[in-house]
């Protein structure tokens, strides 16, 4: 079977079992989406949800948030880890918004990697979910590690990744597939310990089960 066909199928399945796959970072604006999505890096959603309701209260757009003062913006931030980082990163981002596109969100990937703070995984988080444009797939930890273990890919760079997924599928799909890939890696494909026995992709379209001795 090869990688293009193995994808379409692996994606047909994920469809069925998660038809309303959608962005799991709360967001209200373009603006929310950026900043939150900045802060997910090596944190959970779920705990970028409980950070983010407060610091948009305190500073709801990219003016307030470039005039914010640092240390403030850190302490608002602390709970997501590297919070040093990315106030940094969410101070500079909306400095660069106001600046060089009225505080409003650009919608391509190259106004938005010029950003402060923005890579091609923020960016494609943006393209894809506020403007239905994306240029690549999501690739996070999840994705990548599934991309691996469906023999999709043999690459650890994300941006490599991205390159090995994109002709797999239909542009149509590229974001809608990382939220489903990422639901699936939080279910059942997990880092450490895999929940295999549930696993509908296991018996024919998982090459990598069938080296795990624990199965």
């Amino acid at each position: 079977m090869t990688p293009k066909v193995r994808a379409k199928k692996i994606d047909a399945i994920l469809k069925k079992r998660y038809p309303g796959a959608s962005c799991s970072l709360d967001h209200r604006t373009p603006f929310e989406l950026l900043v939150a999505t900045i802060l997910s890096a090596q944190c959970t959603d779920a705990r970028v949800n409980m950070v983010t309701p407060g610091l948009f209260q305190r500073w709801p757009d990219a003016k307030a948030l470039a005039g914010a003062r640092l240390a403030d913006v850190e302490e608002a931030v602390r709970s997501t880890g590297f919070y040093k980082n990315k106030a940094k990163a969410l101070v500079s981002m909306s400095a660069d918004l106001v600046a060089r596109h009225g505080g409003q969100v650009p919608d391509t990937m190259e106004e938005l990697t010029a950003l402060a703070g923005v890579g091609r995984k923020t960016a494609n988080v943006i393209l894809g979910n506020v403007f239905g444009k994306p240029d690549g797939i999501v690739v996070d930890t999840h994705v990548g590690r599934l991309a691996r273990r469906w023999g999709l890919t043999v690459n650890d760079d994300p941006v490599k990744v991205e390159a090995d997924l994109g002709p797999l599928l239909p542009r149509a799909e590229w974001t809608g597939f990382s939220h489903r890939a990422i639901l699936f890696g939080r279910e059942l494909c997990q880092a450490k310990r895999p929940v295999c026995g549930r696993c509908p992709l296991c018996e024919s379209l998982c090459p990598w089960s069938d080296k795990q001795s624990y199965l």
